[in-house]
C-alpha cells in the first residue's frame, strides 16, 4: 500500500466514511455507503471496513474506492459492530515507523535471524 494511505484518518459519518490527512485534517477522499445513519469503521493494519445499514463493505483505504460488499441479506439493520482475527507481529505492527521496522529486520539479520521473539 502506498505511503500516504497509511497515513490517513478514517471517519465514520452518517452514510459515508472520509480520509483524512491527520497533518492537517484535509479530506483526501469520501466514500458513499448509502442506506444509514451510522458507519461503523475498521482498519486492521491492512484492510478498511465498513458497516452501515446492515452492510458490511471493504473498502481500498488509498482511494476509497469499494472493493466488495455484502448485504448480509437476512439479518435485518441496525448498528454494526466488527472485529478481524488478523493479528498484528511485532515486525508488522501499525505503530511502528519505517525506520524502526527495518533497523529491527537488520539487526535480527546480522543475529542470525534470532529475535527476541523467537530466540
Amino acid at each position: 500500500m502506498p505511503r500516504e494511505s497509511r497515513e490517513l484518518l478514517f471517519v465514520g459519518i452518517k452514510d459515508v466514511v472520509v480520509a483524512l490527512s491527520p497533518r492537517d485534517g484535509s479530506e483526501v477522499w469520501r466514500a458513499e455507503l448509502e442506506g444509514g445513519d451510522f458507519v461503523t469503521v475498521l482498519w486492521d493494519g491492512e484492510n478498511l471496513f465498513a458497516a452501515n445499514h446492515g452492510e458490511v463493505f471493504r473498502l481500498d483505504p488509498a482511494s476509497g474506492a469499494i472493493v466488495w460488499n455484502n448485504p448480509m441479506k437476512g439479518l435485518r439493520t441496525g448498528v454494526v459492530s466488527l472485529a478481524t482475527r488478523r493479528v498484528e507481529t511485532a515486525s508488522h505492527s501499525p505503530y511502528e515507523t519505517i525506520a524502526a521496522q527495518k533497523r529491527r529486520e537488520a539487526a535480527a539479520a546480522a543475529a542470525g535471524g534470532k529475535t527476541a521473539a523467537g530466540a
